[in-house]
Parts: C-alpha cells; structure tokens; sequence
C-alpha cells in the first residue's frame, strides 16, 4: 500500500448516513489514482493477480467491477465473465475453462463470477449433481493453495445483499430499459431459492475460506459505499508503491501548412 493512500483521511460521513455525490465522487477519484500507482506497480514487478467476485443476483458486482476499472488499462486489468459452458467445455476438467485466463506477469484478471458457479448456481439450479458439487468444494482450496503457491495473488470478494434490496433491484431491472439485459431466465427462476443459496453459500465458506485464499465479505445495501469499501480494501491487499515518473511535457508543433481539402462526409446529425 502506497504512503498516500495509507494516510488518506476516512471519509467523515457515518455507515448510516446518505452519501452525497460529491463526496462519493471525490473518494472515488482518489482511490482512482491509487489504482493508476497499483497498475505501475503490477506491470513494473510482475505481479499476477486475481479478483474474484461473487454474490447473489443483484448484489452489486458488475457496478463494483465498473468502478474498479474504469480508470486503468483494460490491456493490464482484464474481466472474464464467462457464459455457460459448451458442451465441450463440459467434458473438460472443471476448472479448464478458467485456466486459460489466469494472468501473466503484470497482470490482474477480474472474475464476474468464476469458478465458484459449480458451489451456487450449478448446485442450486441442478446444473450438476451433488457428487460433483462435494468434490469440488473438496478440492478447491487445494486447486487455489496451487495458484498462490505459483505466484498468484488471489483475492475474493463475497458482495451481501439482503433479501429485501434484492428484490428492490431485480424489480428495478423490470422496470427500466436501461437495465432489462442484466435480468435473465436464470435470475427469475433463481428468485424463489433465497434459502437454497444461503445454504449453499455457507457451505462455500466453511469450504473454502482458507488462510492461503480467504474470502473478504461487504455488505451491499449501498451501492456506493461497498464500491469504496472493496476498492479501499483492495489496495490494501497488495503492497505497492508510487513508482517515480518523469513529467510529460507536449513539444512545440508549428502552425498546420496543409489546408484540409473538402470531402463530401456523411455527417452525424447534430441533435443535441
């Protein structure tokens, strides 16, 4: 964790107020530069990383994920969200599929869901049996002892909504048209097994949390807030630092010689 960023002041606003826009932007503009100094970092010493985010439908991890990215360089911080498997995929080891996007040196591969869908949804939904369920919670913290024993700094986040904000966002998605993709078939069938996933998500951690790759929870209810939390908290899971940089300075150009020659374009019509 860099100097700047272990000094910074906590936001003053308390866990039950409103946070107000300006103070959530401003908050998220500085963890946005701390991120641009881990991204150095992580491509200058490199490093390998993931991020795994799970949580029930409508927890909040694809806007979580949007502002852990927006600010840096897709060709360092990747996402992986992968659709269901073919039936190729299907024949392979389980976890196959999601090896193949495992980072390189220098950089951090974030997983919108990961191989932890055969612990919730495949086991839920009937997706696979109970064998193969039990022997994937049986082996998975060997599978992930293996990952950060090769170099791989694993860091899992399990985004908690309660039933009732759930249903508030799911509802929501109905609603506007801006949000009507996020809703499929496997959301709506999934709405009624709000126990069936508590289970199964118990079962996960007992499973699963281990000392090597341990799961962190945040709670949800505010969006904004679990998006600053989790950012925060990342930078605290990778020691880095401010690399030093020289100073860009633009060079002077002359004045443009070469008068444009008309061209009959197709212009955008300016509506706005």
């Amino acid at each position: 964790m860099s100097k700047q960023h272990k000094d910074a002041a906590p936001n003053k606003a308390t866990a039950g107020a409103k946070l107000s826009r300006k103070e959530y932007d401003a908050e998220l503009k500085r963890l946005h530069v701390e991120l641009v100094k881990l991204q150095n970092w992580v491509q200058a010493k490199g490093l390998k990383v993931i991020v795994v985010f799970e949580g029930r439908d409508g927890a909040g991890k694809g806007g979580t994920i949007k502002a852990l990215t927006e600010r840096v360089s897709p060709r360092v911080f990747r996402v992986v969200a992968l659709p269901a498997p073919t039936e190729r995929e299907k024949s392979q080891m389980y976890v196959q599929r999601y090896i193949q996007h495992f980072p390189a040196a220098g950089e951090v591969v974030i997983f919108d869901r990961s191989w932890y869908n055969r612990a919730g949804v495949e086991r839920v939904m009937g997706f696979c049996s109970d064998e193969q369920a039990d022997k994937f919670l049986k082996g998975v913290s060997l599978v992930e002892k293996a990952m950060v024993e090769s170099g791989i700094i694993l860091i899992k986040y399990w985004l908690e909504v309660s039933q009732e904000e759930q249903e508030r966002r799911l509802r929501d998605r109905i609603e506007d048209g801006r949000k009507t993709w996020k809703l499929t078939p496997m959301d709506v069938k999934s709405f009624t097994r709000w126990d069936d996933y508590t289970q199964a998500r118990d079962d996960m951690f007992a499973a699963s949390d281990t000392s090597w790759a341990p799961w962190f929870m945040a709670h949800s209810e505010d969006k904004k807030r679990v998006r600053l939390n989790i950012l925060s908290h990342l930078l605290e899971q990778i020691p880095y630092e401010d690399l030093p940089t020289e100073k860009v300075k633009l060079p002077k150009r002359s004045k443009p010689k070469v008068k444009a020659k008309p061209y009959p374009f197709k212009l955008v019509p300016a509506r706005f």
